[in-house]
């Protein structure tokens, strides 16, 4: 760990005491000022220097739990909002400690509001101080060179030209490729060392001969380097097996997604909670898009087609309608519509994805003036959380294909349908349909097998910012 890491690592602890402390204090001065005691007087009270007394003795375990959950781990590559969940869990968990303390202790102090604004304080003035940290570390990094990690890319091939790409167009993340190598001698090594400095080893080629593997080994090891490598394809899959006897044998299975047993049954409950919620919530919205559609032209509310789902299985996927009923395509479509679409995907001017099984129409013909506008937010997807209710789909997952194009799938293409489909996704947030299938297809894969509650969550929360940012194809 670079001596700035280190650094910033180690002022996060006396900020977040601070922030801790600052945020109480602020809440009680909140709790007792006159606007709010003439709304909520005051039932119990508290006094100032008992109730400091008591933070100052609370600040600490707090920064403890900020510790257990790995909030001085910083590394300038982790994500914001992975950093805020960090953030919010560590906080909830001080918050519930206090309240089971109060409940089974009164003396301290009874106030809910001085608590819960509070928690409320500390969880976003803990986000804003680590913003502030990184992108100081980063302008740091950018401008001044401090902090910077030095790396050393073993294979030249796709991978390794992804990793630079990455790193070249994301400098605030503290990375600089030194050197790509496809073939090295210990003397070679050495030279790039000297010359241009190295901190980190990346091998990309998981081909590499075991003598070659051994010396970047043995290199790191004597120059204290540290060293990394992209596994080929069983290791990428090692941390997801299962280990059972058979006839005295041990036999290992490579799982194929996370999603089996409790994970399924987790993921299902999650569904259906919040798809509940949502609908709660913005139903007014959903009665607002059907008023217009009715308004802007003839015929049904909700259009309808078949999707393939988990284990390639049929259902009948339900959207706002955005085209002229007259001329929807699909098994429930109109002959007319189907036969428009199929001009339109040999159309090299119209179908911006003509080199994949999927297609993307540009300026479709078809589509009405609102079909425009709730396309271009998605808004016509909102339906989807009917599919999800059934269990024929998930709030994340990837998108729900078509039959026709799924016919056309190669085998690496079908095997993220050991899930089911959703109405977001990793391949939504990363870059909707501007992403080259294939890339599309590997996050959609990588999601499968990585899957897990806080991704889900984490996806979630971009969805939105995602939906608002302007695509190459409306």
């Amino acid at each position: 760990m670079k001596r700035s890491e280190i650094f910033f690592n180690a002022i996060l602890v006396p900020l977040d005491y601070l922030v801790i402390v600052f945020s109480a204090l602020f809440a009680y001065y909140l709790r007792f000022h006159p606007l709010v005691l003439e709304s909520y007087p005051v039932l119990y009270e508290i006094n100032f220097q008992s109730f400091l007394k008591t933070v100052l003795i609370v600040a600490p375990f707090v920064v403890l739990i900020f510790a257990i959950e790995g909030l001085y781990s910083m590394k300038a590559t982790r994500g914001r909002l992975r950093e805020f969940y960090k953030i919010l869990i560590a906080s909830s968990s001080a918050f519930l400690i206090v309240i089971i303390v109060l409940f089974l202790n009164r003396e301290f102090f009874s106030s809910r509001f001085i608590i819960l604004l509070t928690w409320i304080l500390i969880t976003a003035s803990a986000a804003i101080i680590r913003t502030i940290v990184r992108v100081v570390q980063g302008l740091l990094a950018v401008h001044r060179g401090i902090g910077i990690h030095r790396i050393l890319l073993i294979g030249k091939n796709s991978i390794s030209q992804d990793i630079k790409k990455y790193f070249n167009q994301k400098p605030s993340l503290g990375y600089k490729t030194t050197a790509v190598l496809e073939d090295f001698t210990w003397e070679r090594l050495q030279k790039i060392k000297d010359r241009r400095g190295i901190d980190e080893i990346i091998q990309c080629d998981p081909e590499l001969l075991k003598s070659k593997v051994n010396m970047l080994v043995r290199f790191s090891d004597i120059y204290k380097i540290d060293y990394r490598y992209i596994p080929n394809l069983f290791q990428a899959h090692a941390t997801n097996i299962s280990i059972r006897q058979v006839a005295d044998f041990p036999v290992i299975e490579l799982n194929k997604t996370p999603l089996d047993g409790w994970g399924k049954v987790l993921k299902r409950i999650f569904d259906i909670v919040f798809s509940v919620l949502f609908f709660l919530v913005f139903w007014p919205l959903f009665l607002l898009i059907a008023i217009a559609i009715k308004l802007d032209s003839p015929g049904p509310i909700f259009y309808k087609d078949y999707r393939c789902g988990y284990r390639k299985r049929k259902f009948i996927c339900y959207k706002f309608r955005s085209l002229n009923a007259q001329l929807c395509d699909g098994e429930f479509g109109t002959q007319k519509g189907n036969q428009i679409l199929r001009k339109l995907e040999k159309d090299q001017k119209k179908n911006t994805r003509k080199k994949s099984p999927l297609h993307k129409i540009k300026d479709d013909p078809r589509v009405t003036r609102l079909g425009k506008f709730i396309r271009r937010y998605s808004l016509d997807e909102l339906p989807q959380f009917l599919n999800v209710l059934k269990g024929d789909m998930s709030v994340v997952g990837y998108r729900p294909h078509m039959t026709y194009e799924v016919d056309k799938f190669n085998y690496d293409q079908q095997r993220m349908f050991y899930i089911k489909p959703g109405i977001t996704g990793l391949a939504q947030i990363s870059g909707r349909s501007d992403l080259d299938f294939e890339e599309e297809v590997r996050l959609d894969v990588y999601y499968m097998e990585n899957w897990s509650l806080t991704m889900d969550l984490a996806i979630i929360a971009k969805t939105p910012f995602t939906i608002f940012q302007r695509r190459r194809v409306e």
